[in-house]
């Protein structure tokens, strides 16, 4: 069971939000809430939460995109990238014709992206976009790629995001999401949960002021699927030769599929 959509026909109108149910008119806003809270400190946030691998694991990402490093145009879409972590790194490693967009619903994430990208010089490559990854603000078939890190476990529809990243990359278009999954490792997943509940909340209230944005964002990884399942929800969005990479036991995983 994807314990993320309508738990029961008794309370169809209620999704999760952590370890909660809330009205499914409100989780956005209340994600919205935790994003605007952890914008300034995401990094933060994410060092924390992965201690520190997922600076490693953004690289494996970026690895397994292999933007073309020639001149040949090839066009990403990074949907809740909005601090431009995956965007700048794909900038910096492809080509001069490799250019991607930032979609995020977060304007406090959003504006953290530009400022970084426009110090680096990236402004004229990187464009950033405030947008539902729900219902994406582009054109059908328009981009060569689509990543998502940290993010889909964010959104309320989970099946209508991956029907969305289907309907805007062209035929041959890769999709790749990064999230945090299931650790399959025996006593690394007592450590993981130990570290997850007990420590993650007092370094967010010691480090950010905020425990209770990082107690949701623990409960979220929890309650997304697990590697089978999110993978199997990938191919019923349509993508072909759905696969995913555990990472550090499956704290993490990289999960992939092509339009064909």
């Amino acid at each position: 069971m994807i314990e993320n959509t309508a738990s029961s026909s008794s309370d169809e109108n209620k999704v999760s939000f952590g370890f909660r149910a809330v009205p499914e008119g409100e989780r956005q806003g209340l994600v919205n809430s935790v994003f605007a809270s952890v914008a300034e400190r995401y990094d933060l946030m994410n060092d924390l939460m992965s201690g520190g691998m997922h600076r490693l694991w953004k690289r494996d990402l970026i690895t397994m995109l292999n933007a073309p490093r020639s001149a040949t145009p090839f066009r990403l879409l990074d949907v809740a990238g909005g601090t431009g972590d995956i965007s700048i790194r794909y900038a910096q490693d492809g080509g001069p014709s490799t250019t991607a967009v930032i979609c995020d619903i977060s304007p406090e994430m959003l504006n953290v992206g530009r400022r970084r990208i426009e110090t680096l010089g990236l402004a004229d490559r990187i464009t950033c976009i405030e947008g539902n990854a729900e219902a994406l603000p582009f054109d059908s078939a328009s981009f060569d790629a689509y990543t998502i890190a940290f993010g889909i476990r964010n959104v309320t529809h989970i099946d209508q995001a991956l029907a969305e990243a289907y309907r805007v990359l062209k035929p041959g278009g890769r999709f790749l999401c990064l999230e945090f999954s299931e650790c399959q490792v025996p006593l690394l997943d007592r450590i993981y949960d130990f570290h997850s509940f007990e420590i993650i909340p007092r370094l967010g209230k010691l480090a950010a002021g905020d425990a209770e944005s990082y107690r949701y964002l623990v409960e979220s990884i929890r309650r997304f699927p697990k590697q089978e399942a999110f993978a199997s929800l990938i191919r019923n969005a349509g993508f072909s030769r759905v696969s995913y990479r555990n990472l550090t036991g499956g704290i993490a995983a990289i999960h992939g599929g092509w339009k064909i």
